[in-house]
């Protein structure tokens, strides 16, 4: 449907003295910009209007056929409801409340609920076809491009976004631009004249024309395109997907699409070369499931000529999800990820019809709060292009090593009567989302982690600041990682657990860490912790730390869980979390020691608050060596 129109030649002669323009300008960007003769190949690429995603509500077979599905009907009673229920409001003082507070909760609560009346108001209007949404969908709009600023409060810290004096482009900006943009796409003139106008008229003010203006030197760059982690995929995909849904002129559009093709490439430099995504598993849904909608949007656009999923950089990353399961459905919680993370449904369908990979169950629709999340999924074409890969991406059922990462899955094997698995990390203390938690694991035990990763705490204005690791859950004292000489885990790229050594038989997994540089102590000559995870008919993970001063210092080590202990004998402990139960024996060479517990204190997104078991030597020594040995017992009566 793109491959005819006699104009596009001359939108590309057009573009291409634009482009040149661009690239003989001050660019404050980079000298790596994309090259201006891209920019106008992309151009002849695109058809002569804009092109959203999903199909139009003129479409009627094409919306008729997900009518009847149970959860479009869903979709239709929630719209139904909010339609009779005023809008939200939104004062000065509620944006004002996390400059005073710190607390993000209050306005992202409100404007969650007034951005999601996009998505059910558009989707119902296309659904019905009854006209009885177009109002209060035009009434959504309006309001939202009264507000000052599309900016979240907790990425305006100066409010220089609020008081107008900055623009700039954040996560909830550019996904809401991209939600409108859908809306405008999905309803065309169905809406009133007025509020595309509107709409449009607020895309370019507070999008597009400030991001070009930064593209041609006139403005200061946003930092996220040279950014590895989430808010580079996420903000492309928002700006470049609100540009094809919404920009005239296949040139102008074309803009969009090449800094989409190119900044995007940072986003994969954030992932290790073996794919380990260090911000976890949910913000990999987040920002790897943006990369995913950015390139289906662009490969859609362009009829298929530019794939980002085909680039060989985006294999592994894409196959982290798969590799990154413990057992039964659980996930590392760790850094910034919630410890109920799992895979989005929608992310592994889509991956499974590129890689030619097992899918899983359907994904229910609608499944998102954001329109273009929706009707991309829900119209996604029924044969998609298979990606050619390896057919063996090196991961057994028995273990997922990260070499590059320093994370290592250990499982049991296949029918084991004995669900006991683990998670073991190095890595480094400057990773995305980092906490301090260089040589920390987590045991899971059928369904339940008894030794954990907190994971995330809720979010605040402290998470993202220098105070970042007072927090007890984000530092390492809420890691199961030793304290040396009274010393915490540092912070930064220096900080490495170094891999000693790795042994992988089906029998027994060891991994050896050098952990020295986590601490500042200029007197440890030495600290090994060596992991050996053994399957079998009696499985256990044993922690052994070999430790060694210039002069006397203390030593101290810690259990992490969510679950309940008890001391059971003099050198054992038994931890208790649901049916799950592991048994905890200490052994430390016949030096005393003594076992302390406390809650950790900050806030947290878990039910239950975790707790810490302090495993300390009563005196200080030169050198030792400090073993955990930790085994699975018959659940509790």
């Amino acid at each position: 449907m793109h491959s005819t129109s006699p104009r596009k030649p001359a939108y590309g002669r057009v573009f291409k003295s634009f482009a040149i323009l661009l690239a003989t300008s001050h660019l404050a960007v980079s000298k790596t910009e994309f090259p201006p003769e891209r920019v106008a190949e992309i151009a002849e690429m695109l058809p002569p209007g804009p092109i959203g995603l999903g199909r139009p509500i003129t479409d009627r077979a094409a919306w008729e056929r997900i009518a009847g599905k149970s959860s479009a009907k869903s979709t239709l009673a929630a719209a139904a409801k909010l339609a009779t229920t005023p809008l939200p409001d939104s004062p000065d003082d509620l944006y004002l409340d996390f400059s005073r507070t710190g607390n993000r909760v209050n306005w992202q609560k409100v404007a969650t609920q007034r951005r999601s009346r996009i998505t059910f108001f558009a989707l119902a209007e296309c659904l019905e076809n009854q006209g009885r949404y177009l109002q209060p969908l035009a009434q959504t709009i309006a309001a939202l491009c009264a507000e000052k600023t599309w900016v979240m409060p907790a990425h305006d810290r100066s409010l220089g976004n609020f008081k107008d004096t900055i623009k700039e482009m954040d996560l909830g900006a550019c996904m809401l631009a991209w939600d409108l943009a859908t809306a405008d796409w999905l309803l065309g003139d169905r809406l009133p004249p007025a509020t595309r106008q509107l709409l449009r008229e607020n895309l370019d003010r507070r999008i597009f024309d400030p991001f070009q203006a930064m593209l041609e030197g006139r403005e200061k760059p946003v930092y996220w395109l040279a950014a590895t982690h989430n808010w580079n995929a996420v903000c492309l995909a928002g700006i470049t997907g609100a540009a094809l849904a919404t920009i005239d002129a296949p040139g102008r559009r074309a803009v969009f699409v090449a800094t989409g093709e190119h900044y995007s490439r940072n986003f994969l430099k954030g992932f290790t070369p073996d794919g380990y995504c260090s911000e976890g598993l949910g913000y990999w849904n987040y920002g790897f499931g943006h990369f995913l909608m950015l390139g289906e949007s662009i490969r859609q656009a362009t009829g298929g000529k530019i794939d980002l999923l085909a680039d060989p950089a985006a294999l592994n990353p894409a196959l982290f999800a798969r590799r990154v399961e413990i057992i039964n459905q659980l996930y590392p919680s760790i850094a910034d990820c919630s410890p109920s993370s799992k895979p989005s449904p929608a992310i592994e369908n889509y991956l499974a019809a590129r890689l030619g990979t097992p899918a899983p169950a359907a994904a229910p629709w609608p499944s998102k709060v954001n329109l273009y999340d929706i009707v991309l999924n829900g119209f996604l074409p029924d044969s998609l292009p298979q990606i050619p890969h390896p057919a063996n991406d090196g991961t057994s059922p028995l273990r997922s090593w990260f070499k590059d990462g320093g994370v290592l899955i250990c499982r049991p094997p296949a029918g084991s009567a004995v669900p006991f698995a683990a998670s073991l990390k190095g890595g480094n203390n400057a990773e995305h989302h980092n906490h301090n938690d260089v040589g920390s694991f987590i045991l899971v035990m059928g369904d339940r982690m008894p030794v954990c990763d907190p994971g995330s705490e809720v979010y605040t204005s402290r998470t993202f600041s220098g105070q970042r690791y007072d927090s007890d859950v984000l530092n390492s004292s809420g890691h199961s990682v030793p304290v040396i000489a009274g010393q915490l885990q540092k912070t930064g790229a220096a900080v490495q657990g170094k891999v000693l050594r790795t042994l992988f038989t089906d029998a027994e997994d060891q991994l050896a860490l050098d952990l020295r540089s986590a601490y500042p102590v200029p007197s440890l000559e030495k600290l090994e912790r060596t992991f050996t995870f053994r399957r079998g008919g009696n499985p256990s993970l044993t922690v052994s730390d070999e430790i060694a001063f210039t002069q006397p210092e203390s030593y101290e080590t810690a259990l992490i869980t969510w679950g309940k202990w008890k001391q059971t004998a003099d050198d054992e402990i038994q931890i208790t979390d649901g049916p799950s139960v592991v048994r905890v024996k200490i052994d430390t060479g016949g030096l005393p020691f003594q076992i302390t517990s406390h809650q950790l204190t900050a806030d947290v997104t878990t039910p239950r608050h975790p707790e810490r078991i302090g495993l300390k030597l009563k005196s200080p020594l030169r050198q030792g060596n400090v073993t955990l040995t930790i085994t699975p017992l018959p659940p509790a009566l």
